[in-house]
């Protein structure tokens, strides 16, 4: 009734358009409609199932691109473990090589340093064969002397001069490891002989060493002084 009594009599009632679309309201319809957009259940909006779907959409993109991403640091994570494997390998290698290289420098100088002390005394021993030498001759001398033998001065200097030699190389021998070494009936060496005289012969078929001119010396199995020999060659 109160309707009625607000629109004067042939007048049309104010009409509103519906939120749908769909035709024309009343007021009453106006608030109807806002109360329905805002409950979401609007014709022009997206239901509750489609917004769902569009979420998880966005985030199954989201976990894929994170998952590539994954994938691709570690890619890059093994290749980069593959790399440090190799320089690990080479200097390894490095490090043993120059171990080894340590190791040997060590060895060599440890045996540079023994030779050193072992032949120290090299230069004066050369300096000494020369007087043995010496002896040598004056006790061959007295032994090819058939008047100096017969002799009793002279048996006793021969005697005295042969003890002396003796004794002087014994001491040689002993302390510092010099000695003497024959060569007569040897092979020839020309790392331990010298030769003086050469005579060739039938009798060998390679060279050997007839007799000793002057005797060789070595110190610690080393040859200090090559034996100087008369050689017999083969014809």
């Amino acid at each position: 009734m109160r309707q009625k009594e607000e629109n004067a009599p042939g007048e049309v009632p104010e009409a509103h358009v519906s939120p749908d679309g769909t035709g024309l309201t009343e007021d009453g319809g106006e608030g109807k409609a806002r109360n329905s957009a805002e409950n979401g259940v609007d014709g022009n909006t997206v239901d509750g199932d489609s917004a769902d779907k569009d979420a998880i959409t966005l985030n199954f993109a989201e976990n894929g691109e994170d998952q590539g991403e994954n994938w691709q640091d570690e890619a890059g994570s093994d290749d980069k473990i593959a790399e440090l494997e190799a320089q690990l390998a080479e200097v390894r290698d490095q490090f043993l090589r120059k171990a080894a290289d340590f190791e040997n420098f060590r060895k060599r100088m440890n045996q540079e340093k023994q030779n050193a002390i072992e032949f120290a005394n090299q230069t004066l021993l050369l300096d000494i064969i020369p007087v043995i030498d010496d002896f040598q001759r004056a006790i061959q001398s007295a032994e090819a002397s058939a008047e100096l033998a017969e002799l009793p001065a002279g048996k006793a200097m021969l005697d005295g001069i042969t003890m002396i030699e003796k004794r002087l190389m014994g001491q040689l021998e002993a302390k510092w490891g010099l000695k003497r070494f024959n060569s007569a009936g040897e092979p020839f060496d020309p790392n331990r002989h010298e030769a003086m005289m050469m005579e060739k012969s039938p009798d060998v078929k390679e060279p050997v060493v007839q007799e000793d001119l002057v005797k060789g010396y070595t110190l610690k199995d080393r040859v200090i002084r090559a034996a100087k020999v008369k050689v017999i060659m083969p014809e």
